[in-house]
């Protein structure tokens, strides 16, 4: 979907100027036009880019993620049909379940969040948070299938008004540089990052773990902030995420590429939706602490 959201850009693009490049359109440049409409068809349970204004593309020159973002990449119509995600293999199905999990979680506590985004954002935390594990587990299961699918949907309209936060921002040179998918890197820094700004939004995380079925009603905000990371630690074991160091990248090399994925993170603006904004000091050190 995005590649189609790309060529869609591209092509408008190339009527006024045949030598643009797609890297031309990254934030905070809004790209607006198109060439024809898009009718998005998404096959996980996943991105939701089929609702979202936003498309993701590799620079493979400068090994960064772009965003990119405009009325141009958000779809005429989408076709949302959870029978699509049926045959998706285990794997799939946990990083692109977990994409959408954080799609959630970060536009319930973005500091653009509103009514609005709040609706979709605790939809997609409740149907993700019961249904993921089972989906995984159970790939056959057509309720959980269901749940997922309208969870992820739901997930992506939430972050299209509220947009995402620091765990993208961090995720994004992680599959760039290491060639790991957006899903698996997004879980690797969900847990530390979500750790480091609880101090500033504790009273809408605890909501979060509430809503998403890992703390109980009862627990205070503290309890059940705490509560989150602790369930997004074993969530990650559960699925089989690994850890940057156990996905197999050298310790040399991620030292040597922090201070370059930090700049890239802060480059994305996406940190600054955070509940805590960072320092760049700050986002190295989340690097550090997430290598395993």
């Amino acid at each position: 979907m995005d590649t189609a959201k790309a060529m869609n850009i591209l092509a408008a693009a190339h009527r006024l100027d045949p030598g643009i490049h797609i890297r031309e359109f990254k934030l905070p440049l809004n790209a607006d036009a198109t060439a024809v409409p898009l009718i998005a068809v998404p096959t996980t349970a996943g991105t939701g880019s089929e609702v979202t204004r936003f498309t993701v593309v590799t620079d493979t020159v400068n090994n960064e993620k772009m965003l990119i973002s405009g009325l141009a990449a958000l779809p005429v119509a989408a076709i949302v049909d959870f029978e699509l995600t049926m045959t998706v293999p285990p794997r799939v199905t946990a990083d692109t379940g977990l994409d959408a999990f954080v799609h959630a979680l970060e536009a319930f506590v973005s500091r653009r969040a509103n009514a609005h985004s709040d609706l979709f954002a605790r939809s997609g935390l409740s149907l993700i948070g019961h249904h993921l594990r089972r989906a995984y587990a159970e790939p056959g299961d057509r309720l959980a299938r269901e749940a997922m699918m309208l969870g992820a949907t739901h997930a992506g309209i939430a972050c299209s008004i509220a947009p995402v936060a620091l765990v993208h921002a961090m995720a994004r040179p992680i599959g760039a540089h290491f060639h790991v998918s957006h899903g698996m890197s997004n879980a690797m820094m969900l847990p530390v990052v979500t750790e480091y700004s609880l101090p500033s939004a504790l009273d809408k995380y605890a909501e979060a773990s509430r809503i998403a079925g890992f703390a109980r009603s009862e627990m205070d905000d503290e309890t059940a902030s705490r509560t989150l990371v602790e369930m997004l630690q074993r969530l990650n074991r559960e699925l089989s995420v690994p850890s940057p160091r156990n996905y197999g990248i050298s310790p040399t090399e991620w030292q040597r590429l922090l201070p370059l994925m930090a700049d890239q993170a802060l480059a994305s603006s996406s940190p600054y939706n955070n509940p805590r904004i960072p320092a760049r000091g700050d986002i190295v050190a989340l690097y550090q602490a997430s290598y395993g």
